[in-house]
């Protein structure tokens, strides 16, 4: 019985463990597909088309704005970032589950689009502020100056919290995981995601009709 895709949506503060999920889930579950951006910045060495971003012309990219083609869309240091709606499209239609690595502004944006009913939006909240400055400095990739930075920021995406369909604390990496796959299962088995049960029991009625 074929259902209809869902529209995974998982934000957070910098360093909540929102990509570590993430990479979690797609390992978890192959058939889901992580939702490749666009982008009108010049490919850096070793990126690919289609593989780390769709590379568009700033004209080419403002009309599939202007056109209702992004779901989502944000300029950042000059460079414009969006999700093209096509490729969502097709593979929620085709049974598939897309997931939306995008920070609370893109979650809004994505919720009022066409394709909202399909949008199952997560937050992920650290345990504590001290664990969140914690885990930040221990990936060791960012110089005090940035963490900062990355810490100044963390309170107002945390501020919108309460926009999300659920909150997950990461305090246990491992607990989350369970968390959320518990949630990614429910949600798929929701009866508007299934449109072929109208069918399936009518079939039954017909069943008892023949007894």
């Amino acid at each position: 019985m074929i259902r209809r895709g869902l529209l995974l949506i998982l934000s957070s503060p910098s360093g909540a463990g929102k990509s570590t999920l993430s990479r979690m889930l797609m390992a978890w579950d192959p058939t889901m597909r992580f939702s490749i951006s666009a982008t009108t910045r010049k490919p850096r060495p070793g990126e690919e088309e289609g593989r780390e971003y769709y590379f568009l012309g700033k004209d080419a990219f403002l009309t599939y704005v202007r056109d209702g083609e992004m779901l989502e869309h944000a300029e950042v240091f000059g460079n414009f970032y969006g999700s093209p709606k096509a490729p969502v499209v097709k593979a929620l239609e085709a049974g598939q589950d897309m997931l939306f690595d995008v920070d609370w502004q893109g979650a809004q944006q994505i919720g009022n689009s066409a394709l909202g009913r399909d949008v199952v939006s997560i937050f992920i909240l650290p345990p504590s502020i001290d664990e969140l400055d914690r885990r930040l400095r221990t990936r060791g990739q960012d110089s005090d100056e940035v963490i900062a930075g990355r810490m100044a920021k963390s309170r107002d995406e945390i501020s919108h919290w309460a926009e999300y369909d659920y909150v997950l604390v990461n305090k246990d990496l491992d607990a989350t995981f369970e968390q959320l796959k518990a949630i990614l299962t429910a949600e798929r088995l929701k009866r508007e995601r299934q449109p072929q049960l109208s069918a399936f029991v009518r079939s039954l009625n017909e069943e008892f009709e023949a007894r």
